[in-house]
């Protein structure tokens, strides 16, 4: 049964604007593709205190998302350098 996606309200504004459009249809792709399908077997789980979150890889970017019941929340793209220092 695939998943319903869910994107927080400020990707639009923070997130996706600083990308250019061929890396945000590689992302919309990926998320489409993977997350909606099998988030687990995509995504890996984060830890300490972000337990319950999971995150996508892709190029030099992090989609940060949660898995609630059918849904998949999307939270957050961010930059892997900005990523490994939070």
């Amino acid at each position: 049964m695939p998943f319903e996606l869910r994107y927080h309200p400020d990707l639009k504004t923070a997130d996706i604007p600083l990308f250019d459009a061929r890396l945000q249809t590689r992302i919309k792709n990926a998320i489409e593709s993977r997350l909606i399908t099998a988030p687990h077997l995509y995504g890996e789980p984060l830890r300490k205190t972000l337990r319950g979150y999971w995150k996508l890889r892709g190029w030099d970017y992090r989609v940060v998302f949660k898995i609630v019941a059918e849904e998949v929340w999307i939270l957050g793209i961010i930059h892997e350098k900005r990523f490994m220092r939070q």
